[in-house]
């Protein structure tokens, strides 16, 4: 009761402030919050019964993967047809950070620890995929006579698509590496502030959230190279199409 009294608060201070400012968000706003408090709640639901049912995290995940890739696709603008390479980029990323922290033992082999870790570096493997997509199709757009060139010189079409590829994983990185680099002294993550209210000692909290952090980097490089990789060719092939015509 307390929690739904501080959210109407909170609520009521952005709907009176953009109403004063005439800001046109009010509607959206409203409908965000609603959506979101139905989402976490069927969430909460689903991920209790997942801890209950250790087994259900096998089913769980891949679904995770493949909602993310389909937002991906969305974003970049290349659709279905780049589905089964989103998948791919994103199941490596995943795979890159999950496999050396379970390895190591510096998470436990349960559902409750496994779940919320795999489910953080898959939405940032999904981020990672979605801006390295979305600005290779922009640089291909606004930059399209450096491929030209390539091909003109005899390079197949990912060859010539490779640099802007890798110049667009370059740039979908620095929001995780900013991250990085501002925790703790811009903002506290959300994993440290989580551990925090939970009761954790704050050293605990440090060492998850540190944990978080670096395995978001080592996702989202190697979904994003993947990415790139991946989708040079396509998106050279597509756009060489009407050049040649």
């Amino acid at each position: 009761m307390r929690v739904a009294l501080a959210v109407a608060a909170l609520l009521v201070i952005f709907l009176s402030v953009t109403s004063t400012a005439q800001i046109a968000v009010r509607r959206d706003a409203v409908v965000a919050a609603a959506r979101a408090a139905v989402q976490l709640a069927l969430v909460a639901l689903v991920i209790a019964w997942v801890f209950r049912h250790p087994g259900a995290v096998a089913v769980y995940l891949p679904v995770m993967v493949l909602a993310a890739a389909e937002t991906a696709a969305r974003r970049t603008g290349l659709g279905r047809s780049a589905l089964l390479a989103l998948i791919v980029a994103i199941v490596a990323g995943a795979a890159a950070a999950l496999v050396p922290v379970l390895a190591s033992g510096a998470l436990a082999l349960r559902a409750q620890t496994v779940l919320p870790f795999a489910a953080q570096v898959i939405g940032g493997a999904m981020t990672a995929a979605s801006l390295t997509g979305s600005r290779l199709q922009d640089d291909a757009r606004t930059q399209w006579h450096l491929v030209e060139g390539g091909l003109a010189l005899g390079a197949t079409p990912r060859q010539a698509a490779t640099p802007l590829a890798r110049h667009a994983a370059a740039r979908a990185l620095v929001p995780a590496i900013d991250q990085t680099r501002s925790a703790g002294l811009v903002t506290l993550p959300g994993a440290f502030v989580g551990l925090l209210l939970g009761g954790a000692s704050p050293a605990l909290a440090a060492q998850v959230q540190l944990l978080v952090l670096v395995g978001l980097l080592a996702a989202e490089a190697v979904t994003a190279a993947l990415t790139a990789h991946l989708l040079a060719g396509r998106i050279g092939a597509r756009r060489q199409a009407p050049v040649a015509g």
